[in-house]
């Protein structure tokens, strides 16, 4: 990196540690602006992971608190409100909450965790022991906040008496931010405590929020909006800020503005284009945003590499159990043809339900529907009519994990289908061009296919090499190459079956306009010219079957090259 530039702040999530130790910052200070001028008592924003909450509300902790570094803010947007930073910046004491943790197989364990957490928060405030304005008896409660063989009552109860204790202290209402509230809840449902862990946080935040005078203000994020029957029962001052809300919709997720501005600040404008086609197309009330994410790890990877092309991010950061089971619905031949719709890049009207509870969320396809939408696997094209929205893959990097979950879903079909996958790798070794066509055709009309709009050619021949190297990959006892330098050029994909005397060449090309017969052809002659075999013959392999494969939708042509030498 360029000597005197800011450093990437991938992975930073504590506000006053990015804006001291010199990393770039998008700011989004504008964010306690409006969440003051829109005063809600209790506010849930609601956006998927990897978004910037955690760092938001790292943000507000650091504004608002007492012990508050202001210098940290110089220069941003909200410095230029003087008159609402002389009034609420570093007033408040404020308790700071992170439930993200919490991820256990038992509720035992959970709870464990989530106990460890309420001593670290009330360990921060250790003062108190001292404090002349505390009695005998608030001293003793608060040292009960600080056993962790607290029961149950004591822990639904923490976060409300640690209000009461703060404010008696300072005179001051407190600012209250809890960070992640549903992560708990989602492990939980994973490993079958759900109804514990949900009375545990329903009381947690039910005393928190609804019955605590000693509240000034609070803000929770999560990825989804639980039902209020659920958690939240009673809590009539909520205002839930979710995706399709226009306040507060720029200031998670980076703008067209600020991608532009930090690609240029680190030197690569040209990259603009790719980051937009890869990162951008998410649509949270009235604008596009990019997933910052992303965006700062592929400019991080633009620094190692000027040429580096973008990625997806998000296949190790986060479940994709959402797309997993949205894909396993493609059983139902509506359902298949729906998604083969989005990954072409068109647009599915659904109705979409953003309040739900975790036991529902799979339980309809409706609701996948909907579980897609509120955690940023589809987001909203257009303008919505009531709960009817179109949805839409959002970009290149969302679209990779769809086409990664139809392939692991493909592989797994084939690999239960053990006799028609035996019959297409015989058919192969014999060189008998119209079986494997046919049996070819018959995997094609299994599996989710990308349809032939929106997409560039290169990407549709790279996903029926995807299903030709799903199909061989299975039979484990097989050599499969892919893309591997060969000759004068690249062979598309190499097969040694497990007799060791051969190797089988497929050269695969999309036949854009239909023609499947000439895209064959040209599939041939290329291996012609580029002398693939030479290799195999290096390694004493005579027997060499070479086959051109043309696709077009759900149809393929597949034509053997004759060559005298080749005996079966």
């Amino acid at each position: 990196m360029e000597r005197g530039k800011k450093k990437l702040p991938i992975g930073i999530e504590n506000f006053g540690e990015l804006r001291s130790e010199d990393f770039y910052y998008v700011d989004k200070t504008g964010l306690i602006r409006e969440l003051l001028d829109n005063w809600g008592k209790v506010n849930l924003f609601t956006r998927p992971r990897r978004f910037g909450k955690t760092l938001n509300m790292s943000m507000l902790e650091h504004f608002f608190s007492l012990n508050g570094n202001k210098s940290i803010f110089d220069g941003l947007e909200i410095s230029k409100e003087t008159a609402l930073c002389e009034k609420y910046m570093g007033k408040y004491p404020v308790i700071s909450v992170s439930l993200k943790g919490i991820d256990a197989r038992t509720y035992e364990t959970a709870y464990q965790m989530a106990v460890r957490i309420i001593i670290e928060t009330a360990a921060e405030f250790y003062f108190l022991l001292d404090s002349e304005k505390l009695n005998e008896h608030d001293k003793a409660v608060y040292k009960d906040l600080l056993d962790k063989k607290m029961d149950e009552g004591m822990a639904g109860s923490s976060l409300k008496l640690l209000s009461g204790m703060l404010e008696k202290h300072y005179g001051i209402k407190v600012v209250l931010l809890i960070d992640e509230y549903d992560v708990p809840l989602a492990k939980a449902h994973a490993n079958g405590y759900y109804d514990q862990m949900i009375s545990l946080i329903r009381s947690m935040l039910g005393q928190a929020l609804k019955t605590n005078e000693s509240l000034k203000f609070a803000v929770l994020t999560g990825c989804l909006r639980i039902s209020k029957e659920s958690i939240f029962t009673g809590l009539n001052n909520l205002k839930v800020r979710s995706v399709t809300d226009v306040r507060f919709d720029e200031y998670f997720g980076f703008t067209n503005a600020e991608v532009k501005e930090l690609l240029e600040y680190y030197g690569y404008p040209e990259c603009y284009d790719a980051a937009r086609e890869w990162y951008d197309g998410y649509h949270f009330g009235n604008v596009d945003v990019y997933c910052p994410w992303d965006v700062l790890n592929y400019c991080d990877s633009l620094l190692d590499d000027r040429e580096a092309r973008p990625e997806n991010y998000w296949i190790n950061t986060s479940s994709n159990d959402a797309v997993k089971r949205f894909i396993q619905e493609s059983a139902n031949a509506a359902t298949k043809r729906e998604i083969e719709r989005l990954v072409a890049g068109e647009t599915i009207t659904k109705e979409i339900r953003q309040e739900l509870t975790y036991p529902e969320i799979y339980q309809t396809i409706d609701n996948i529907w909907s579980l897609l939408f509120t955690t940023g696997y589809l987001t909203q094209r257009g303008k919505a009519e009531g709960r009817v929205m179109k949805l839409a893959i959002p970009n290149l990097a969302v679209r990779d994990i769809f086409v990664t979950q139809i392939m692991e879903f493909f592989k797994e079909n084939v690999r239960e289908d053990g006799d028609t996958l035996n019959r297409f790798c015989e058919a192969l070794q014999n060189g008998e061009a119209e079986q494997v066509e046919r049996l070819f055709t018959e995997y094609l009309r299994r599996t989710i296919s990308i349809r032939d709009t929106a997409v560039r050619k290169e990407l549709k021949e790279n996903f029926y090499h995807g299903v030709l190297v799903g199909i061989l990959g299975v039979k484990s006892r097989w050599g499969v190459t892919s893309n591997r330098e060969m000759g004068e050029g690249y062979a598309d994909i190499l097969v040694e079956p497990d007799t060791g005397d051969m190797g089988i060449i497929l050269e695969i090309k999309y036949a854009h306009d239909g023609d499947l017969d000439a895209a064959c052809e040209r599939a041939l002659k290329q291996m012609e010219h580029t002398g693939y075999e030479d290799d195999l013959e290096d390694d004493g392999v005579e027997n060499i079957l070479k086959y051109g494969v043309a696709c077009y939708k759900k149809r393929c042509r597949v034509m053997l090259e004759k060559r005298e030498q080749t005996s079966m």
